[in-house]
């Protein structure tokens, strides 16, 4: 039975409510973004008294912030240089770094536990599992007195090491990739590729969408760690955002406009890393990795 005409262009009323509900969501996604843009024209001493919100008022509204947050001049003409360019780069190298290496460390963790049988798998699995469910705070010190044995205290890769191996990136690829035909695998190996071969041009094509999806979640996690860096970093030029911005609090605490100023600009790389993984999550959810 063919459908009919009004079948084939749906029901109008639905495609409206869900238009509506779509734009909707999109406001309440924009005003939070509003009122914190519209609070770095703003100063201390007002978003202290009225907060953020969404009533500027013209005549009190300036670039002080701005000023200070990039060259350092005060509202009253003091010159008093940071480093937030400096933190801004150290944020992007961490971010780039570990989330490359805990992409392709956790996937290849996870590739071995989905496509290989070994003595104690589903043990080392379990303890996956387990240590998912630790929280962070339980394992600093462990985790400092190790990076301290190793001298790399006050070091990127103290800060970076002990999160390659993310154990939700593994469960997250590891349950992508039981989903992979294992004869793709093994039509690959009578073709002679090697073990590396078969991930490298074979299994990590085919996981770019588990891949967008995970780049989301660890550039977020390492853009925005404050509490490991900060125990491990003592070297002010290798600070992070999160730990630059720290230091920009008076003894007074108001210096809530450039805390904001500082704030809204470090938002804008995790913006760009969404944008830029959407189009793969996209592209992977509507080609299909595996075509029948």
């Amino acid at each position: 039975m063919k459908p009919t005409n009004q079948e084939k262009r749906g029901n109008p009323v639905a495609k409206v409510t869900l238009s509506v509900f779509f734009i909707v969501l999109c406001i309440l996604f924009i005003i939070p973004l509003y009122a914190l843009l519209l609070g770095t024209f703003k100063g201390g001493a007002e978003l202290f008294v009225s907060g953020l919100n969404l009533n500027p008022t013209w005549e009190k509204l300036h670039l002080n912030a701005w000023h200070y947050l990039f060259r350092g001049v005060m509202s009253n003409g003091e010159y008093n240089p940071h480093d937030y360019f400096l933190w801004y780069r150290n944020s992007l190298m961490v971010v780039l770094v570990q989330g490359s290496l805990t992409l392709l460390i956790s996937s290849m963790v996870a590739y071995g536990f989905a496509k290989y049988e070994f003595k104690g798998k589903n043990a080392l699995f379990m303890c996956v599992l387990m240590v998912m469910m630790v929280p962070l705070e339980i394992l600093m010190l462990p985790m400092y007195i190790q990076v301290n044995s190793m001298g790399l205290r006050n070091s990127y890769a103290g800060v970076m090491l002990p999160f390659l191996a993310n154990m939700s990136a593994i469960f997250f690829f590891r349950q992508f990739l039981t989903n992979i035909p294992y004869e793709m695998i093994e039509a690959a190996r009578v073709d002679g590729c090697t073990e590396y071969g078969i991930f490298g041009r074979i299994i990590m094509p085919v996981m770019k969408p588990a891949y967008a999806s995970m780049a989301v979640l660890t550039g977020m996690g390492a853009w925005n760690a404050l509490l490991w860096p900060m125990l491990v970093l003592s070297d002010m030029k290798k600070y992070t955002i999160p730990i630059g911005l720290n230091t920009l609090w008076s003894p007074y605490g108001n210096n809530y406009d450039l805390m904001i100023t500082g704030s809204c600009f470090a938002i804008l790389p995790l913006l760009l890393i969404y944008l830029f993984a959407q189009r793969f999550i996209v592209e992977g959810m509507t080609a299909g990795a595996v075509k029948g």
